[in-house]
């Protein structure tokens, strides 16, 4: 049997009919920059210790500068495809713009980096896609291996999507696992929507009445939590195609959204979930979490080393536990807090 919980006892059907007003965060841009280069302090620090002092320690432009930054980038797991790419932009300036001396060059990488970084900078916007579509509900489908962070980012999206003003539903459809539909129950509390969920039984069920049910309320948007799986596991692959064609079969274009968990601390393993999990869904966005707690952070410029026409956006990023440390991935915000 389905079940409804609503954020307080016996307050369910208002918990599904209120819409959220526009709150006003507590966290200022300010707040967060503060919060986003403390969450990048591990990465930074490999960074500014490998990278960074090499444009002070090799205060001339040449092979030995260019050799050391090669070694430094892949040290800070930006990988092979990035690491060339910048390196080749970094001696196309020096030679354009001659410049001789380190210090003068470390500017231009910080730009390079920004340009290479820049086309996974695509904010999903669901109010505006709503003014033009009939995407209400608006689905979000959440996807990602065992341990990377789904159930609790899906209460901190929650989060953030009521301060855009937008109404939500979760649906509890990692049915594998008891206590991520207990955690995902706790954040709905915190939170005070609806979550739709199921003792035991099938995912795709669960997030299909979730659809159904927030379409009879005028929910904005339903983020709809699936089980955690690994690539290699084809038969659970299967599984998660097929509840991606059952929520079609409530709304012909959704799911609108799919997003893929990326815990960082996997590093260049990343790109290899990105590539299954996109051959198997058609993924629209990624979300990339638990930046606080790796030197990995370079990964970030790994996924937009592919050829642009194959690079899927960073929509998030996570670098603590507080509800409010997610927020959308801007490039240059990154870059500064990488190197301040």
């Amino acid at each position: 049997m389905f079940s409804i919980f609503g954020a307080k006892k016996n307050t369910t059907e208002a918990a599904i009919e209120t819409r959220v007003e526009p709150e006003v965060s507590a966290v200022t841009a300010g707040g967060w920059l503060s919060r986003l280069k403390s969450g990048l302090t591990k990465t930074r620090a490999v960074l500014n210790t490998d990278v960074t002092d090499l444009f002070s320690r090799y205060p001339k432009v040449d092979e030995t500068l260019f050799e050391a930054l090669e070694t430094a980038l892949l040290s800070a797991d930006v990988g092979i495809h990035a690491t060339t790419r910048l390196i080749a932009d970094l001696r196309r300036v020096a030679k354009e713009k001659n410049i001789a001396d380190g210090p003068t060059l470390q500017a231009e990488f910080k730009a390079a980096l920004v340009q290479l970084i820049l086309p996974l900078e695509k904010p999903l916007d669901i109010k505006r896609i709503q003014q033009t579509s009939s995407a209400r509900p608006f689905v979000i489908m959440i996807a990602g291996v065992n341990g990377a962070g789904k159930t609790t980012t899906i209460g901190k999206l929650a989060k953030y999507f009521q301060s855009q003003g937008l109404s939500v539903m979760l649906a509890a459809g990692d049915t594998f696992r008891a206590a991520a539909r207990e955690q995902l129950m706790a954040w709905g509390e915190r939170n005070n929507v609806v979550v739709i969920a199921q003792e035991q039984g099938d995912s795709a069920a669960v997030i299909f009445d979730a659809v159904h049910s927030a379409r009879a309320r005028g929910i904005d948007v339903v983020l709809a939590d699936t089980a955690g799986r690994l690539p290699t596991q084809m038969h659970l692959m299967e599984e998660i195609k097929k509840v991606k064609r059952v929520i079609a079969k409530v709304d012909a274009s959704a799911p609108h959204e799919i997003l893929l968990m990326l815990d960082a601390n996997t590093g260049q393993n990343a790109l290899q979930q990105v590539k299954v999990f996109n051959d198997a869904l058609l993924l629209t966005g990624l979300v990339v979490t638990k930046l606080d707690g790796t030197a990995k952070g370079g990964m970030i410029a790994a996924l937009a080393s592919e050829k642009a026409e194959k690079i899927i956006p960073v929509r998030f990023i996570g670098v603590g536990e507080g509800i409010d440390d997610l927020r959308p991935f801007n490039a240059t915000e990154f870059v500064d807090a990488l190197f301040s």
